[in-house]
């Protein structure tokens, strides 16, 4: 992508605008950075360019003299592209790109990029340890936190950066193509932005549209949607199954993680041998084993990294023993079928803190995972109403709604009896009350930690 003294406008002003705006200016672009919030102040913003000089940004509206000059539009992930002011550049034949593409058009060395609706954030965790482990320049980001946009001009031919990729990233990748791919589960999410179901399980398998049979994609052969896709997938397709033994792959039976490759099966760990709890977790285990294998990592450096690896915070993470009660974060369970996972990891009975945000998700699935374990359902945020009918409709009696989170962790406390255990996994998002689901998880341990104090 040639884009000496073009003009680009960078869409948004968080991380990933900020990224793209300064890559752009090193590269030789003329960027542009805009915000439809004309309430945000311009020297906060200028700030977090910390002092890099020649990024214009506009707020409110973008000048219609200045849309004429725009050469390319490039997107942060939280703006859709049926957005109108999108809409109107495309219509206009302009370019539309996101922080991934921008960046892997300056990428070196190999992309391992993961995606699917869970699992996303531990398994390219624990994936970049395995590489850091083997390889000497190794770059973990994406969604995970830290932006392609801020370190691809650090890599070189032999680095190997580990992308974490949301649907809202894949929507605007055009020429992307990792070394190796993964898609560890397609459910229900973000409908509200996708608006369909086959709109949203078509945006994850382009992760894997432009790769070639000489590279490897991962999927798990127990979800309907990946294992379809796996019969058109270009890629090699490495399966992984946390429920049968596979011809060729990765897979648990009973309670040993196997591999079986060219016929030979070989056994390579118990999962009790594992810092991590849930079905989920062991999943998320198999698909960085095996994206790890396609990355020419020795087998007894890759298991030396998932024995002594941990949970990722918010993500059905131990955080303290409080008179007698156990208290897990898994503020990450921003969907009901991350909050399954969440409740299925629990052994004892739970007082569970659930709802938020409404991103027009079903919830009949969730509670029914609960398998009579939620002794107390403490329900918050805008969907309250909704999850507590639904919970009634399956016969969960012991409902409590609350204000405030402070005074759903007070009716918690009161609640759990030793033995017991709370757990944050709201099924929802976090926005309208927090931030995003680190904040939310962080109070959550902040309340947890001043029990006794």
């Amino acid at each position: 992508m040639e884009l000496q003294d073009k003009e680009v406008l960078v869409i948004g002003t968080g991380i990933s605008g900020i990224g793209a705006a300064r890559l752009l200016l090193q590269v030789g672009a003329r960027p542009v950075l805009f915000d439809g919030n004309d309430k945000l102040d311009i020297e906060e913003i200028r700030k977090k360019l910390e002092g890099v000089e020649g990024i214009r940004i506009v707020l409110g509206e973008v000048p219609e003299e200045m849309k004429e000059k725009i050469d390319l539009l490039v997107i942060s992930p939280g703006v859709p592209i049926d957005s109108p002011l999108v809409e109107e550049f495309q219509k206009k034949n302009v370019p539309v790109i996101g922080e991934i593409e921008l960046a892997s058009q300056f990428a070196k060395g190999k992309i391992v990029a993961i995606t699917g609706t869970n699992g996303k954030t531990t398994t390219t965790t624990l994936t970049g340890d395995i590489m850091k482990a083997y390889y000497d320049s190794v770059f973990i980001v994406g969604n995970i936190g830290n932006p392609f946009t801020t370190e691809v001009l650090s890599t070189t031919e032999k680095s190997v950066t580990v992308a974490e990729i949301s649907s809202f990233q894949l929507e605007t990748t055009k020429t992307f193509a990792p070394e190796v791919s993964a898609i560890l589960n397609i459910t229900p999410d973000h409908l509200n932005r996708h608006h369909t179901m086959e709109c949203y399980v078509e945006t994850k398998e382009k992760i894997a549209m432009n790769q070639t049979k000489d590279q490897v994609c991962v999927l798990n052969y127990e979800d309907g949607y990946t294992r379809a896709f796996g019969e058109k997938c270009p890629a090699k397709v490495v399966y992984f199954s946390s429920r049968r033994e596979l011809p060729e792959g990765i897979y648990l039976k009973g309670e040993d993680i196997y591999l079986k490759e060219n016929g030979a099966e070989e056994k390579l760990l118990n999962i009790h041998e594992l810092n991590l709890v849930g079905i989920c977790n062991v999943e998320n285990v198999m698909a960085a084993i095996v994206i790890s294998r396609a990355m020419k990592v020795p087998m007894d450096v890759i298991l030396d990294t998932v024995r002594n690896f941990h949970a990722v915070e918010h993500r059905i993470e131990f955080v303290a023993a409080k008179e007698g009660v156990d208290y897990y974060n898994d503020s990450k369970g921003t969907n009901p079928d991350a909050a399954i996972q969440g409740i299925r990891a629990m052994t004892k009975p739970t007082v569970l803190i659930g709802g938020g945000y409404d991103k027009q998700s079903e919830y009949d699935e969730w509670i029914e995972a609960f398998d009579g374990k939620v002794k107390a359902l403490v329900l918050i945020g805008q969907t309250r109403d909704k999850i507590a009918a639904c919970a009634k409709k399956h016969g969960v009696e012991n409902i409590i709604l609350a204000d405030t989170f402070e005074e759903a962790f007070e009716v918690c406390r009161q609640q759990a009896e030793p033995g017991d255990a709370v757990l944050l996994s709201p099924a929802c998002a976090s926005w309208g009350m927090f931030p995003n689901y680190e904040v939310r998880g962080k109070i959550f341990k902040e309340l947890v930690n001043k029990i006794g104090e």
